[in-house]
Protein backbone atom coordinates (compact mmCIF):
# COMPACT_ATOMS: atom_id res chain seq x y z
CA UNK A 1 0.00 0.00 0.00
CA UNK A 2 2.94 2.40 0.91
CA UNK A 3 4.42 1.99 -2.57
CA UNK A 4 1.19 2.51 -4.45
CA UNK A 5 0.50 5.69 -2.26
CA UNK A 6 4.19 6.84 -3.22
CA UNK A 7 3.07 6.25 -7.05
CA UNK A 8 0.04 8.23 -6.59
CA UNK A 9 1.30 11.32 -5.09
CA UNK A 10 3.84 11.65 -7.70
CA UNK A 11 1.26 11.65 -10.39
CA UNK A 12 -0.74 14.09 -8.77
CA UNK A 13 2.31 16.49 -8.88
CA UNK A 14 3.70 15.65 -12.36
CA UNK A 15 0.48 15.80 -14.66
CA UNK A 16 -1.70 18.76 -14.12
CA UNK A 17 -3.99 17.12 -16.94
CA UNK A 18 -4.45 14.18 -14.72
CA UNK A 19 -7.79 14.23 -12.77
CA UNK A 20 -5.81 13.38 -9.15
CA UNK A 21 -6.90 14.98 -6.33
CA UNK A 22 -7.05 14.28 -2.67
CA UNK A 23 -9.92 14.58 -0.11
CA UNK A 24 -9.50 18.12 1.74
CA UNK A 25 -9.72 16.33 5.15
CA UNK A 26 -6.28 15.09 7.43
CA UNK A 27 -7.95 11.38 7.38
CA UNK A 28 -7.25 10.66 3.36
CA UNK A 29 -3.29 12.58 3.55
CA UNK A 30 -1.67 9.07 2.34
CA UNK A 31 1.99 8.80 3.67
CA UNK A 32 3.00 12.57 3.52
CA UNK A 33 3.64 13.96 6.76
CA UNK A 34 0.94 16.68 8.16
CA UNK A 35 2.42 19.74 9.32
CA UNK A 36 -0.72 21.35 10.36
CA UNK A 37 0.12 24.33 8.54
CA UNK A 38 -2.89 27.05 8.17
CA UNK A 39 -0.70 30.02 6.43
CA UNK A 40 2.58 31.34 5.79
CA UNK A 41 4.00 34.08 8.57
CA UNK A 42 6.07 35.82 6.11
CA UNK A 43 6.12 36.62 2.36
CA UNK A 44 8.85 38.72 0.95
CA UNK A 45 9.53 40.19 -2.64
CA UNK A 46 12.21 42.20 -4.40
CA UNK A 47 11.41 42.71 -8.29
CA UNK A 48 11.96 44.66 -10.96
CA UNK A 49 8.48 46.69 -10.69
CA UNK A 50 9.86 48.07 -7.54
CA UNK A 51 9.66 46.17 -4.48
CA UNK A 52 12.52 45.99 -2.33
CA UNK A 53 12.63 43.38 0.54
CA UNK A 54 8.70 44.40 0.53
CA UNK A 55 6.60 42.36 2.67
CA UNK A 56 3.23 40.83 0.74
CA UNK A 57 0.11 38.95 1.77
CA UNK A 58 0.48 36.02 3.24
CA UNK A 59 -1.15 32.53 1.78
CA UNK A 60 -2.93 30.08 3.07
CA UNK A 61 -2.37 26.31 3.39
CA UNK A 62 -5.04 23.63 2.06
CA UNK A 63 -4.77 20.11 2.91
CA UNK A 64 -3.99 17.89 -0.46
CA UNK A 65 -1.78 17.50 -2.74
CA UNK A 66 -1.24 20.13 -5.45
CA UNK A 67 -1.47 19.83 -9.26
CA UNK A 68 0.53 22.16 -12.06
CA UNK A 69 3.19 23.85 -11.61
CA UNK A 70 4.68 22.83 -8.01
CA UNK A 71 7.76 23.41 -5.78
CA UNK A 72 7.60 20.39 -3.54
CA UNK A 73 9.46 21.07 -0.32
CA UNK A 74 10.67 17.77 1.89
CA UNK A 75 11.22 19.74 5.74
CA UNK A 76 11.97 15.98 7.02
CA UNK A 77 14.81 15.22 4.56
CA UNK A 78 17.84 17.88 5.93
CA UNK A 79 21.07 18.18 4.66
CA UNK A 80 24.15 20.31 4.84
CA UNK A 81 24.39 23.03 7.44
CA UNK A 82 24.66 26.39 6.41
CA UNK A 83 27.67 28.52 7.20
CA UNK A 84 26.40 32.22 6.07
CA UNK A 85 25.96 34.40 3.14
CA UNK A 86 27.62 37.72 2.93
CA UNK A 87 30.15 39.73 0.81
CA UNK A 88 33.63 40.80 1.03
CA UNK A 89 36.07 43.73 2.28
CA UNK A 90 38.69 44.65 0.29
CA UNK A 91 41.06 47.79 0.07
CA UNK A 92 38.76 49.20 -2.49
CA UNK A 93 35.58 49.18 -0.75
CA UNK A 94 37.52 50.57 2.33
CA UNK A 95 38.86 53.31 0.04
CA UNK A 96 35.77 53.92 -1.23
CA UNK A 97 33.81 54.57 2.15
CA UNK A 98 36.93 56.80 3.47
CA UNK A 99 35.20 59.23 1.13
CA UNK A 100 32.18 59.42 3.11
CA UNK A 101 31.77 61.34 6.50
CA UNK A 102 32.19 59.12 9.11
CA UNK A 103 28.38 59.41 9.90
CA UNK A 104 27.28 58.59 6.31
CA UNK A 105 29.64 55.61 6.47
CA UNK A 106 28.22 53.85 9.27
CA UNK A 107 24.92 54.36 8.18
CA UNK A 108 25.98 51.74 5.11
CA UNK A 109 27.95 49.65 7.25
CA UNK A 110 24.77 49.25 9.45
CA UNK A 111 23.15 48.21 6.21
CA UNK A 112 25.48 45.94 5.18
CA UNK A 113 26.02 44.21 8.54
CA UNK A 114 23.31 45.20 10.98
CA UNK A 115 19.71 43.23 11.27
CA UNK A 116 17.88 45.88 10.21
CA UNK A 117 20.10 45.29 7.07
CA UNK A 118 21.82 42.85 4.70
CA UNK A 119 22.99 40.91 8.46
CA UNK A 120 25.84 39.24 6.33
CA UNK A 121 27.53 36.71 7.92
CA UNK A 122 30.24 35.11 6.22
CA UNK A 123 32.86 37.65 4.68
CA UNK A 124 36.22 37.14 2.69
CA UNK A 125 39.18 39.00 2.87
CA UNK A 126 42.39 39.59 0.91
CA UNK A 127 45.83 39.06 2.66
CA UNK A 128 47.77 41.33 0.71
CA UNK A 129 46.93 43.25 -2.44
CA UNK A 130 44.60 42.16 -5.15
CA UNK A 131 43.09 43.74 -8.55
CA UNK A 132 41.16 45.47 -6.24
CA UNK A 133 43.80 47.45 -4.48
CA UNK A 134 44.04 51.00 -5.40
CA UNK A 135 47.63 50.71 -6.08
CA UNK A 136 48.24 47.44 -5.71
CA UNK A 137 51.71 45.40 -5.57
CA UNK A 138 51.60 45.16 -1.80
CA UNK A 139 52.75 42.34 0.86
CA UNK A 140 53.26 42.40 4.04
CA UNK A 141 56.83 41.17 4.15
CA UNK A 142 58.69 43.40 1.32
CA UNK A 143 62.16 43.14 2.58
CA UNK A 144 63.23 40.64 0.24
CA UNK A 145 64.92 37.50 1.04
CA UNK A 146 63.83 37.82 4.88
CA UNK A 147 63.17 34.14 5.05
CA UNK A 148 62.39 34.94 8.89
CA UNK A 149 59.63 37.27 8.45
CA UNK A 150 61.77 39.63 10.60
CA UNK A 151 60.35 42.47 8.97
CA UNK A 152 56.66 41.24 8.71
CA UNK A 153 54.31 44.21 9.16
CA UNK A 154 50.13 44.70 8.02
CA UNK A 155 50.62 48.35 7.86
CA UNK A 156 48.78 48.17 4.97
CA UNK A 157 45.86 46.97 6.21
CA UNK A 158 45.37 49.96 8.88
CA UNK A 159 47.38 53.10 7.29
CA UNK A 160 44.64 54.96 5.86
CA UNK A 161 44.36 57.50 2.95
CA UNK A 162 46.00 61.00 3.58
CA UNK A 163 43.62 63.97 1.75
CA UNK A 164 47.07 64.81 0.48
CA UNK A 165 47.39 61.99 -1.49
CA UNK A 166 43.84 60.83 -2.44
CA UNK A 167 41.29 64.08 -3.17
CA UNK A 168 37.86 63.79 -1.65
CA UNK A 169 39.13 61.47 1.22
CA UNK A 170 36.72 62.25 4.37
CA UNK A 171 38.21 59.90 7.07
CA UNK A 172 42.27 59.26 6.95
CA UNK A 173 42.28 56.70 9.61
CA UNK A 174 39.89 54.46 7.75
CA UNK A 175 41.35 51.72 5.90
CA UNK A 176 40.08 47.72 5.42
CA UNK A 177 41.07 46.51 9.41
CA UNK A 178 38.99 49.63 10.37
CA UNK A 179 36.54 48.67 7.74
CA UNK A 180 36.43 45.00 9.56
CA UNK A 181 36.73 46.09 12.62
CA UNK A 182 33.72 48.52 12.11
CA UNK A 183 31.76 45.46 11.23
CA UNK A 184 32.72 43.43 14.39
CA UNK A 185 31.33 46.43 16.28
CA UNK A 186 27.86 46.09 14.63
CA UNK A 187 27.93 42.42 15.42
CA UNK A 188 28.57 42.74 18.80
CA UNK A 189 25.68 44.66 19.29
CA UNK A 190 23.59 42.15 18.33
CA UNK A 191 22.30 38.41 19.79
CA UNK A 192 24.17 37.28 16.70
CA UNK A 193 27.96 38.56 16.86
CA UNK A 194 29.67 35.81 15.23
CA UNK A 195 31.21 37.20 11.91
CA UNK A 196 33.02 34.35 10.07
CA UNK A 197 36.06 35.94 7.54
CA UNK A 198 37.84 33.73 4.91
CA UNK A 199 41.01 35.19 4.19
CA UNK A 200 42.95 34.13 0.99
CA UNK A 201 46.22 35.43 -0.61
CA UNK A 202 46.63 36.35 -4.56
CA UNK A 203 50.30 35.92 -4.36
CA UNK A 204 53.18 35.21 -2.06
CA UNK A 205 56.04 38.32 -2.05
CA UNK A 206 57.48 38.66 -5.10
CA UNK A 207 61.22 37.53 -3.54
CA UNK A 208 59.40 34.04 -2.85
CA UNK A 209 58.33 33.26 -6.44
CA UNK A 210 60.48 31.99 -9.56
CA UNK A 211 59.56 35.03 -11.49
CA UNK A 212 60.48 37.74 -8.76
CA UNK A 213 57.31 39.80 -9.65
CA UNK A 214 53.64 39.95 -8.52
CA UNK A 215 52.42 39.06 -11.87
CA UNK A 216 53.69 39.11 -15.40
CA UNK A 217 51.30 40.25 -18.28
CA UNK A 218 51.53 39.96 -21.95
CA UNK A 219 51.24 36.04 -21.72
CA UNK A 220 51.53 33.61 -24.93
CA UNK A 221 48.92 33.61 -27.32
CA UNK A 222 46.36 31.30 -26.37
CA UNK A 223 47.31 31.10 -22.69
CA UNK A 224 44.58 31.72 -20.53
CA UNK A 225 46.07 30.63 -17.51
CA UNK A 226 48.93 33.54 -17.46
CA UNK A 227 52.12 34.29 -15.24
CA UNK A 228 52.06 34.60 -12.15
CA UNK A 229 54.65 32.43 -11.04
CA UNK A 230 55.38 29.49 -8.79
CA UNK A 231 57.07 29.10 -5.09
CA UNK A 232 60.84 28.92 -5.14
CA UNK A 233 61.55 25.38 -3.18
CA UNK A 234 63.24 27.53 -0.75
CA UNK A 235 60.31 29.42 -0.02
CA UNK A 236 57.84 27.20 0.07
CA UNK A 237 57.95 27.06 4.25
CA UNK A 238 58.76 30.79 4.20
CA UNK A 239 55.36 31.25 2.34
CA UNK A 240 53.19 28.97 5.16
CA UNK A 241 55.07 30.92 7.58
CA UNK A 242 53.68 34.35 6.20
CA UNK A 243 49.97 32.81 6.19
CA UNK A 244 50.39 31.67 9.76
CA UNK A 245 51.94 35.03 11.04
CA UNK A 246 49.14 37.10 9.01
CA UNK A 247 47.12 34.99 11.23
CA UNK A 248 48.41 35.74 14.53
CA UNK A 249 48.81 39.44 13.43
CA UNK A 250 44.71 39.49 13.08
CA UNK A 251 44.47 37.65 16.52
CA UNK A 252 46.62 40.38 17.84
CA UNK A 253 44.21 42.68 16.51
CA UNK A 254 41.16 41.42 17.56
CA UNK A 255 40.30 39.82 14.44
CA UNK A 256 40.10 35.78 14.75
CA UNK A 257 40.15 34.57 10.62
CA UNK A 258 37.59 31.54 10.49
CA UNK A 259 38.45 30.46 7.34
CA UNK A 260 41.86 30.34 4.39
CA UNK A 261 42.53 29.03 1.40
CA UNK A 262 46.10 28.82 0.33
CA UNK A 263 46.04 31.00 -2.46
CA UNK A 264 43.31 32.70 -4.54
CA UNK A 265 42.66 31.30 -8.49
CA UNK A 266 45.70 29.01 -8.45
CA UNK A 267 45.22 28.17 -12.08
CA UNK A 268 45.85 31.89 -12.73
CA UNK A 269 44.26 35.12 -13.94
CA UNK A 270 46.31 35.50 -17.68
CA UNK A 271 48.81 37.32 -16.08
CA UNK A 272 46.93 40.79 -15.69
CA UNK A 273 47.46 41.03 -12.25
CA UNK A 274 48.66 39.72 -8.62
CA UNK A 275 48.67 35.82 -8.61
CA UNK A 276 50.18 32.86 -7.77
CA UNK A 277 50.24 29.23 -9.54
CA UNK A 278 49.52 25.50 -8.09
CA UNK A 279 48.60 22.55 -9.48
CA UNK A 280 46.11 19.97 -7.47
CA UNK A 281 49.19 17.86 -6.58
CA UNK A 282 51.59 20.58 -5.51
CA UNK A 283 48.74 22.53 -3.53
CA UNK A 284 47.84 18.81 -1.67
CA UNK A 285 51.75 18.66 -1.09
CA UNK A 286 51.98 22.31 0.60
CA UNK A 287 49.43 21.66 2.66
CA UNK A 288 50.39 18.29 3.88
CA UNK A 289 54.06 18.88 4.45
CA UNK A 290 53.72 22.92 5.01
CA UNK A 291 50.62 24.84 5.85
CA UNK A 292 49.04 22.27 7.37
CA UNK A 293 51.91 21.48 9.87
CA UNK A 294 52.26 25.35 10.36
CA UNK A 295 48.95 26.16 11.26
CA UNK A 296 49.04 23.49 14.03
CA UNK A 297 52.04 24.63 15.76
CA UNK A 298 50.63 28.13 15.85
CA UNK A 299 47.57 26.91 17.36
CA UNK A 300 45.46 27.59 14.52
CA UNK A 301 44.03 24.15 13.87
CA UNK A 302 40.71 25.67 14.34
CA UNK A 303 41.01 27.54 11.22
CA UNK A 304 38.83 26.11 8.41
CA UNK A 305 41.35 25.35 5.43
CA UNK A 306 39.51 25.25 1.90
CA UNK A 307 41.24 24.20 -0.99
CA UNK A 308 40.99 25.64 -4.49
CA UNK A 309 39.46 28.78 -4.50
CA UNK A 310 38.53 28.94 -8.23
CA UNK A 311 36.39 28.31 -10.75
CA UNK A 312 33.77 25.22 -9.79
CA UNK A 313 33.25 23.44 -13.07
CA UNK A 314 37.36 22.43 -12.49
CA UNK A 315 36.46 21.32 -8.68
CA UNK A 316 36.56 17.59 -9.27
CA UNK A 317 40.14 17.03 -10.19
CA UNK A 318 40.90 18.86 -7.08
CA UNK A 319 39.08 17.33 -4.47
CA UNK A 320 40.06 14.15 -5.95
CA UNK A 321 43.67 14.68 -5.54
CA UNK A 322 43.77 16.36 -2.19
CA UNK A 323 40.26 14.76 -0.26
CA UNK A 324 41.67 11.97 -1.22
CA UNK A 325 44.78 11.94 0.55
CA UNK A 326 44.44 11.24 3.81
CA UNK A 327 47.29 13.04 5.64
CA UNK A 328 46.58 16.14 3.84
CA UNK A 329 42.50 15.39 4.95
CA UNK A 330 43.43 15.96 8.23
CA UNK A 331 43.80 19.58 7.80
CA UNK A 332 41.25 20.40 5.36
CA UNK A 333 37.48 21.72 5.47
CA UNK A 334 36.25 21.90 2.57
CA UNK A 335 37.02 23.72 -0.84
CA UNK A 336 36.48 26.93 -2.06
CA UNK A 337 34.83 27.69 -5.33
CA UNK A 338 34.06 30.78 -8.20
CA UNK A 339 31.45 31.07 -10.60
CA UNK A 340 33.30 32.67 -13.66
CA UNK A 341 33.11 29.20 -15.78
CA UNK A 342 29.38 30.52 -16.76
CA UNK A 343 27.39 33.81 -16.68
CA UNK A 344 24.69 30.72 -15.97
CA UNK A 345 25.78 27.40 -15.55
CA UNK A 346 26.16 26.64 -11.95
CA UNK A 347 27.79 23.45 -12.42
CA UNK A 348 25.59 21.45 -9.79
CA UNK A 349 26.19 18.35 -11.51
CA UNK A 350 30.20 18.73 -10.20
CA UNK A 351 28.42 19.90 -6.93
CA UNK A 352 26.86 16.75 -6.85
CA UNK A 353 29.32 14.42 -7.65
CA UNK A 354 32.09 15.69 -4.94
CA UNK A 355 29.58 15.76 -2.49
CA UNK A 356 29.03 12.29 -3.38
CA UNK A 357 32.88 10.84 -3.50
CA UNK A 358 33.46 13.16 -0.09
CA UNK A 359 30.26 14.06 1.99
CA UNK A 360 32.60 14.92 4.92
CA UNK A 361 34.33 17.92 3.12
CA UNK A 362 32.66 21.27 3.15
CA UNK A 363 32.14 23.91 -0.03
CA UNK A 364 31.67 27.07 -0.14
CA UNK A 365 31.23 29.89 -2.84
CA UNK A 366 34.17 32.26 -2.04
CA UNK A 367 34.29 35.02 -4.92
CA UNK A 368 31.53 35.68 -7.68
CA UNK A 369 30.94 39.41 -9.02
CA UNK A 370 29.74 41.18 -12.15
CA UNK A 371 32.89 41.59 -14.05
CA UNK A 372 33.97 43.75 -16.80
CA UNK A 373 31.87 46.25 -15.96
CA UNK A 374 31.98 48.67 -18.79
CA UNK A 375 34.06 46.81 -21.24
CA UNK A 376 33.34 47.28 -24.73
CA UNK A 377 31.10 44.61 -26.02
CA UNK A 378 28.67 44.18 -28.93
CA UNK A 379 25.15 44.37 -27.43
CA UNK A 380 26.40 44.28 -23.91
CA UNK A 381 27.53 47.00 -21.52
CA UNK A 382 29.53 49.43 -23.18
CA UNK A 383 27.77 49.14 -26.36
CA UNK A 384 27.22 52.89 -27.50
CA UNK A 385 24.14 51.79 -28.81
CA UNK A 386 22.62 50.76 -26.04
CA UNK A 387 23.98 52.57 -22.95
CA UNK A 388 25.67 55.81 -22.22
CA UNK A 389 28.42 55.82 -19.84
CA UNK A 390 28.16 54.23 -16.31
CA UNK A 391 24.78 53.71 -17.00
CA UNK A 392 24.48 50.88 -14.24
CA UNK A 393 24.85 53.62 -11.36
CA UNK A 394 21.52 54.49 -10.19
CA UNK A 395 19.74 52.39 -12.98
CA UNK A 396 17.83 49.25 -11.15
CA UNK A 397 16.77 48.97 -14.50
CA UNK A 398 20.09 47.43 -16.13
CA UNK A 399 20.65 44.78 -13.12
CA UNK A 400 17.00 43.42 -13.77
CA UNK A 401 17.92 43.07 -17.41
CA UNK A 402 19.90 41.02 -19.61
CA UNK A 403 22.27 43.83 -19.72
CA UNK A 404 25.41 42.55 -18.42
CA UNK A 405 29.04 41.00 -19.78
CA UNK A 406 31.92 38.93 -18.54
CA UNK A 407 35.59 38.91 -19.27
CA UNK A 408 34.58 35.33 -22.02
CA UNK A 409 31.85 37.48 -24.09
CA UNK A 410 33.51 38.14 -26.90
CA UNK A 411 37.07 36.58 -26.22
CA UNK A 412 37.11 33.79 -29.43
CA UNK A 413 40.07 32.09 -27.46
CA UNK A 414 37.97 31.36 -23.93
CA UNK A 415 37.06 27.59 -23.06
CA UNK A 416 33.76 26.70 -23.36
CA UNK A 417 32.84 30.54 -24.44
CA UNK A 418 29.40 29.54 -25.54
CA UNK A 419 29.01 29.27 -21.33
CA UNK A 420 29.15 32.85 -21.40
CA UNK A 421 26.02 34.59 -23.05
CA UNK A 422 24.90 38.09 -21.90
CA UNK A 423 22.90 38.00 -18.61
CA UNK A 424 20.96 39.76 -16.43
CA UNK A 425 22.72 40.68 -13.02
CA UNK A 426 20.17 40.26 -10.70
CA UNK A 427 19.18 36.39 -12.27
CA UNK A 428 23.06 35.27 -12.40
CA UNK A 429 23.00 35.95 -8.06
CA UNK A 430 19.87 34.44 -7.16
CA UNK A 431 20.14 31.57 -9.46
CA UNK A 432 23.58 30.58 -8.29
CA UNK A 433 22.39 30.64 -4.77
CA UNK A 434 19.36 28.97 -4.98
CA UNK A 435 20.16 26.01 -7.41
CA UNK A 436 23.61 25.81 -5.13
CA UNK A 437 21.86 25.10 -1.94
CA UNK A 438 20.22 22.71 -3.35
CA UNK A 439 23.24 21.21 -4.51
CA UNK A 440 25.39 20.83 -1.24
CA UNK A 441 26.79 24.47 -0.88
CA UNK A 442 27.09 25.24 2.83
CA UNK A 443 28.01 29.29 2.22
CA UNK A 444 27.90 31.79 -0.09
CA UNK A 445 30.34 34.88 -0.68
CA UNK A 446 30.34 37.98 -2.87
CA UNK A 447 33.27 39.68 -4.17
CA UNK A 448 33.75 44.15 -2.99
CA UNK A 449 31.05 45.10 -1.04
CA UNK A 450 31.10 48.59 -1.88
CA UNK A 451 32.80 50.00 -4.97
CA UNK A 452 32.80 53.21 -6.67
CA UNK A 453 30.17 54.43 -9.38
CA UNK A 454 32.47 53.06 -12.02
CA UNK A 455 33.56 49.84 -10.82
CA UNK A 456 36.23 50.18 -8.85
CA UNK A 457 39.36 51.91 -7.86
CA UNK A 458 40.91 48.51 -9.73
CA UNK A 459 44.78 49.45 -10.24
CA UNK A 460 44.46 47.69 -13.44
CA UNK A 461 41.01 48.56 -15.13
CA UNK A 462 39.49 45.46 -14.29
CA UNK A 463 35.99 46.98 -12.89
CA UNK A 464 33.40 45.34 -11.76
CA UNK A 465 29.72 45.75 -10.94
CA UNK A 466 29.22 45.90 -6.69
CA UNK A 467 25.81 45.42 -4.15
CA UNK A 468 26.42 49.25 -3.10
CA UNK A 469 28.16 52.02 -5.63
CA UNK A 470 29.39 55.49 -4.16
CA UNK A 471 29.87 58.40 -6.04
CA UNK A 472 32.34 59.36 -4.01
CA UNK A 473 32.24 62.67 -5.90
CA UNK A 474 28.83 64.08 -4.74
CA UNK A 475 28.29 61.26 -1.57
CA UNK A 476 25.25 59.61 -3.61
CA UNK A 477 25.01 55.93 -2.21
CA UNK A 478 23.28 53.42 -4.49
CA UNK A 479 22.20 50.32 -3.19
CA UNK A 480 21.86 48.25 -6.16
CA UNK A 481 19.23 45.46 -6.82
CA UNK A 482 22.14 43.13 -5.98
CA UNK A 483 22.15 44.65 -2.50
CA UNK A 484 18.52 43.71 -1.72
CA UNK A 485 18.28 40.16 -3.63
CA UNK A 486 21.37 39.37 -1.26
CA UNK A 487 20.11 41.33 1.67
CA UNK A 488 17.11 39.17 1.66
CA UNK A 489 18.81 35.79 0.83
CA UNK A 490 20.84 36.96 4.08
CA UNK A 491 18.06 37.68 6.14
CA UNK A 492 16.28 34.61 5.49
CA UNK A 493 18.96 32.15 5.20
CA UNK A 494 21.05 32.19 8.65
CA UNK A 495 24.19 30.64 10.04
CA UNK A 496 22.92 27.09 11.64
CA UNK A 497 19.90 26.28 9.13
CA UNK A 498 19.59 23.23 7.35
CA UNK A 499 18.99 23.33 3.46
CA UNK A 500 16.07 20.56 3.09
CA UNK A 501 15.22 18.77 0.28
CA UNK A 502 13.19 21.34 -2.92
CA UNK A 503 11.81 19.88 -5.89
CA UNK A 504 10.25 21.95 -9.39
CA UNK A 505 8.14 20.83 -11.14
CA UNK A 506 7.36 23.38 -14.35
CA UNK A 507 4.91 22.65 -16.68
CA UNK A 508 4.50 24.37 -19.32
CA UNK A 509 7.29 26.19 -18.33
CA UNK A 510 11.60 26.75 -19.44
CA UNK A 511 13.44 25.30 -16.69
CA UNK A 512 14.88 28.57 -15.92
CA UNK A 513 11.96 29.88 -15.44
CA UNK A 514 11.55 28.91 -11.82
CA UNK A 515 14.09 28.66 -9.18
CA UNK A 516 13.51 27.48 -5.48
CA UNK A 517 15.34 26.02 -3.02
CA UNK A 518 14.93 25.84 1.08
CA UNK A 519 15.94 25.95 4.55
CA UNK A 520 14.66 25.28 8.25
CA UNK A 521 16.08 26.57 11.21
CA UNK A 522 15.79 24.82 14.64
CA UNK A 523 13.10 26.52 15.58
CA UNK A 524 11.02 24.53 12.81
CA UNK A 525 10.96 28.15 10.59
CA UNK A 526 10.80 26.72 6.73
CA UNK A 527 12.38 29.58 4.47
CA UNK A 528 11.72 28.60 0.52
CA UNK A 529 13.79 30.98 -1.50
CA UNK A 530 12.08 31.41 -5.35
CA UNK A 531 13.20 33.06 -8.53
CA UNK A 532 11.42 34.02 -11.59
CA UNK A 533 13.53 35.14 -14.41
CA UNK A 534 10.39 35.59 -16.63
CA UNK A 535 8.70 38.68 -17.73
CA UNK A 536 5.43 37.35 -16.34
CA UNK A 537 3.84 36.29 -13.04
CA UNK A 538 3.51 32.63 -12.29
CA UNK A 539 1.41 30.94 -10.19
CA UNK A 540 2.42 28.11 -8.45
CA UNK A 541 1.27 25.33 -5.55
CA UNK A 542 3.84 25.00 -3.02
CA UNK A 543 3.89 21.40 -1.69
CA UNK A 544 4.89 21.16 1.95
CA UNK A 545 4.23 17.26 3.45
CA UNK A 546 0.55 16.66 2.61
CA UNK A 547 -0.76 20.26 2.72
CA UNK A 548 -0.44 23.02 -0.46
CA UNK A 549 -0.83 26.72 -0.62
CA UNK A 550 -1.46 28.22 -4.43
CA UNK A 551 1.36 30.99 -4.54
CA UNK A 552 1.93 33.65 -6.91
CA UNK A 553 5.39 35.24 -7.64
CA UNK A 554 5.87 38.58 -9.56
CA UNK A 555 7.51 38.86 -13.28
CA UNK A 556 11.17 38.88 -12.64
CA UNK A 557 11.50 38.43 -8.93
CA UNK A 558 12.84 37.40 -5.63
CA UNK A 559 10.28 35.58 -3.61
CA UNK A 560 10.44 34.43 0.17
CA UNK A 561 7.84 32.36 1.76
CA UNK A 562 8.25 31.36 5.43
CA UNK A 563 6.26 28.88 6.87
CA UNK A 564 6.65 27.97 10.78
CA UNK A 565 6.35 24.04 10.82
CA UNK A 566 3.65 22.80 13.48
CA UNK A 567 5.37 19.15 14.00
Amino acid sequence: MKQISIMFFSLCIAASVLSCSRSNTSDDLGDGPHYGLSASTEVIVTSESGDKLATKSNVTFLDGYARGTAIVVHPEETKQTIVGIGSSFTESSAFVLAHLEPEARAEVMDKIFSERGANFSLTRTPIGSTDFSVEGKYSYAEVADDASLEHFDIAPDKDGFAVSEYAGIRDEQFDLLPMIKQAMSIKSRQDESDLRIVASAWTAPPWMKDIGEYYVSGVPENNYQGTGGNLKPEYVQTYADYIVRYLDTYRAEGVDIWGLTPVNEPHGNSGNWESMHFTPESQNEFIKNNLGPALKAGEFADVNLLIYDQNRNDLEHWADEIFADPETATYVYGAAVHWYASTYKVFEDVLDRVHEKFPEFSIIHTEGTIDDLGKDAPGGIGDPERFKEADWFDNDTFWWNENATDWAYTAEWAPDSEDHPIYAPTHRYARNIIVSLNHWMEGWIDWNVVLDKDGGPNHVGNFCGAPIMIDTDTGQVYYTPIYYVLAQLSRTIRPGDKAVQAEKVLLGLDDDALHASATINDDGLLSVQLLNTTKEPIQYSLQIGAQYAKVDIAANAIQTVQVALND
